[in-house]
């Protein structure tokens, strides 16, 4: 049998192309080597955005489309929604019971995060996020997530409770085991770090040809280049990272005539400006395709939410016996 992963977004609005370069791309590319699940995670999406309910509902569709708009098969891969899964909610609450609150507020990730949210107190649920994603995890018993690196603790973390759990109860609940991504974080257009949407600097999957080549041309570059005459220094422009992570064939090439002055700032955001149109146009007509049909989008996550709770449902009913909570 192949090993089965799982992963997954928080439906906050559509996704942009460090999704795409940070774990789409290798959804992709992993969905005939793997049983894969998609969660579209809306309960988690609450922990940061629970007053804004109704952008969580429209963003759940929007999610299913971008990820199948990259290429993912539905007939290959399963996707799920959340809060629609019972065995998830129950194994919330039964792994809750082994984690300290402790641990959870010394959690390198769920500090950074309340950090950058401006939170000085955490609800309940921002801080035991990393027990609903062990849930997560583990209610179809995934063998493998592919995380960034700051991911890296939640997983440590599901490995502890799922360890825990085992030996206190019995159970053969599946360790799961993490599948580093390869690839580094996108920076944003305008050289912050992070793209992200809270930032105001996302390139959107969906963003049409006029807006990609507005959002380049807006693109900081070497800001030491004042003239074209000028050679550049590619290792400190943000557009000639995008380059390299969309337009890869003609980086080395771009690369030394930046630095020999052979192309100026304007010529080399149309060069990226192009590969980015083409690499999106094919994304953007399947989008037109499940866009027209709204209907099919809701079937496939309806289906693959009836599987989860097949798998999710037998799981927990054994865990349940193990645990004599059972009738």
């Amino acid at each position: 049998m192949r090993k089965r992963i799982l992963t997954g977004d928080r439906p906050t609005g559509r996704l942009h192309l460090g999704h795409y370069v940070g774990s789409l791309k290798s959804r992709v590319a992993l969905q005939d080597e793997y049983e894969e699940f998609i969660l579209v995670a809306d309960v988690q999406a609450l922990t940061t955005h629970f007053e804004n309910p109704e952008l969580i509902h429209d963003s759940i569709y929007q999610v299913a489309i971008d990820n199948l708009s990259s290429g993912l098969d539905p007939e290959k891969v399963t996707f799920v929604q959340q809060s629609m899964v019972g065995a998830i909610a129950e194994l919330t609450i039964f792994y809750s019971m082994l984690v300290t609150v402790n641990q959870l507020s010394h959690n390198p990730t769920i500090k950074t995060e309340a950090k950058n949210y401006g939170y000085k107190e955490m609800t309940y649920g921002f801080l035991g996020y990393p027990v609903s994603q062990t849930a997560d995890i583990t209610f179809c018993n995934a063998d493998l997530v592919p995380v960034g690196d700051d991911q890296v603790p939640h997983i440590e973390m599901a490995r502890k409770i799922v360890r825990k759990f085992n030996e206190l109860y019995g159970t053969s609940i599946t360790e799961p085991d993490y599948k580093l991504s390869s690839v580094g974080r996108l920076c944003g257009l305008d050289g912050n770090a992070k793209m992200g949407k809270s930032l105001g600097n996302a390139v959107y999957l969906s963003d049409p040809e006029d807006v990609i080549n507005q959002k380049v041309r807006a693109a900081v570059t070497d800001t030491n280049r004042i003239s074209v005459k000028i050679p550049g220094n590619p290792d400190i422009c943000t557009v000639f990272k995008y380059h390299k992570a969309f337009n890869e064939g003609e980086s080395g090439n771009i690369c030394s005539m930046c630095r020999n002055a052979a192309i100026g700032c304007v010529a080399c955001k149309k060069l990226l400006a192009k590969a980015l149109n083409d690499m999106l146009d094919p994304i953007r007509e399947k989008r037109a395709y499940y866009e027209a049909h709204m209907d099919e989008v809701k079937d496939i996550l309806a289906s693959g939410t009836r599987k989860a709770n097949e798998i999710g449902g037998r799981n927990i009913a054994e865990i349940k016996e193990k645990m004599h909570v059972s009738l």
